[in-house]
């Protein structure tokens, strides 16, 4: 379980610094100081790109569009039964815009982590194709 909670808390962090309702975030920065600072923005911008290519392609790899899909919809039922209960509201941009981060940091945390899942589960190793 702490395995999957640092990756979530990574996949999270990265969503974050990309995008947020607050000033401090990466398409903000670069929008307001691109003038200024480009050479920095665009080694920023590289970096996460990094980081989306080694989570977009594990987790495209471990349970593939369909895997990415069902979580989606597991967590936009979850969601609903919280909405439904009165838990949370959603008139206010910036806190959908938070619960948009953490269903997306949901999806690439499960799909980083779902080789270790299912090697629990199943007591089978995933190997990776040699031939590629």
């Amino acid at each position: 379980m702490t395995g999957f909670l640092l990756r979530w808390i990574a996949a999270f962090a990265l969503l974050s610094a990309t995008y947020n309702p607050t000033r401090w975030n990466y398409l903000r920065w670069a929008e307001s100081h691109w003038t200024s600072a480009m050479a920095l923005i665009v080694l920023a911008g590289l970096l996460l790109l990094v980081g989306y290519i080694i989570y977009l392609r594990a987790t495209l790899r471990s349970i593939g569009v369909l895997g990415m899909a069902l979580v989606l919809a597991i967590v936009a039922a979850l969601l609903w039964v919280l909405y439904d209960f009165g838990l949370i509201r959603l008139d206010n941009p910036g806190a959908n815009t938070w619960i948009a981060l953490l269903a997306l940091a949901t999806v690439l945390g499960t799909g980083l982590s779902w080789s270790h899942v299912r090697r629990r589960l199943s007591g089978q190793a995933d190997m990776d194709d040699v031939d590629e």
